[in-house]
């Protein structure tokens, strides 16, 4: 008999859920910058282990929110946390019991959700640290397990994928066993272009930024087109994109082809235009590709 199940990753913004997903999977399926809130919707990874299918659901970081879309991201990641048969709370190791994580777990507490404890980025942090940050997250919060491991050097990473395999209720499996994630082509290559803009832009500048994937042609060549808009908030912020020359933009664009080429493993002829739209936060049109709720 089969398993198969959901497990929902919880954590404050760059607590590793994305790079521990892509790390799992063996693909990128979720895009991750050393920026906070680099995850904006909810990305399934699909790990098969023999008889096992793992689906990790990757969430946005859960922070008190400001905006519009930030309580928007923050409703979608408790939404998967409660239709879910497990639940992670990732712990950056190196931050420790933070506000941000204790809010998630004190909210995990009150409801009565039962959580599995991740510390993750064990590999920048002394053992007698963890060990201490262990202690004093479980003195507080019932968790069924604690794992420690490092997502971006896959340490200890094994046996918890193992032990989630062993956690998985018996079921017929949900997705095609070649298949890496549900998110559909046209909204990946658009976060990978939003990925090189976490990477190449400095301050708040990343935040006010969108990508739209506008079309998608499939050539006769077996090369694909893809015409993608950026909104920015601002002229002064589409100038800044651009940079001298079109210098920035042309980086950008570079590195998002190279990326989506691996990623396809075909010729890509990727189109970036640049558009001011103010408060395009405000835009519900904007959050149904995330699968955002606007009135969250």
């Amino acid at each position: 008999m089969t398993r198969c199940g959901f497990v929902t990753l919880l954590g404050a913004p760059n607590a590793g859920k994305s790079t521990l997903v892509n790390t799992m999977v063996g693909a990128k399926v979720s895009i991750v910058s050393p920026k906070v809130q680099t995850t904006r919707s909810r990305v399934r990874g699909i790990v098969v282990k023999d008889d096992c299918e793992i689906v990790l659901v990757d969430t946005p970081g859960i922070f008190k929110p400001k905006r519009r879309l930030d309580r928007a991201m923050v409703a979608a990641a408790w939404q998967e946390a409660e239709y879910t048969d497990l639940r992670v709370l990732m712990v950056d190791a190196r931050r420790g019991l933070d506000d941000d994580t204790r809010a998630i777990a004190d909210s995990l507490k009150n409801n009565r959700l039962a959580a599995v404890l991740v510390l993750n980025k064990t590999d920048l942090v002394k053992p007698e640290k963890l060990l201490e940050l262990s202690a004093q997250l479980n003195a507080s919060y019932d968790f069924k397990e604690t794992f420690m491991l490092s997502a971006a050097t896959a340490e200890g990473v094994k046996e918890f994928e193992d032990w989630l395999a062993q956690q998985m209720p018996e079921s017929p499996f949900m997705f095609p066993e070649d298949q890496v994630s549900d998110l559909p082509n046209r909204l990946l290559a658009a976060e990978i272009t939003r990925e090189k803009l976490y990477m190449n832009l400095n301050q708040e500048l990343p935040y006010v930024t969108t990508v739209l994937t506008d079309s998608w042609k499939d050539l006769d060549n077996g090369a694909i087109r893809l015409d993608q808009t950026i909104f920015v908030e601002r002229e002064k912020q589409r100038q800044i994109v651009l940079g001298k020359n079109g210098a920035m933009i042309k980086k950008i664009g570079m590195q998002a082809r190279q990326e989506l080429e691996e990623l396809f493993e075909c010729r890509v002829h990727l189109f970036l235009f640049v558009k001011v739209r103010e408060k395009w936060g405000d835009n519900p049109e904007l959050y149904r590709p995330w699968g955002l709720d606007f009135n969250a």
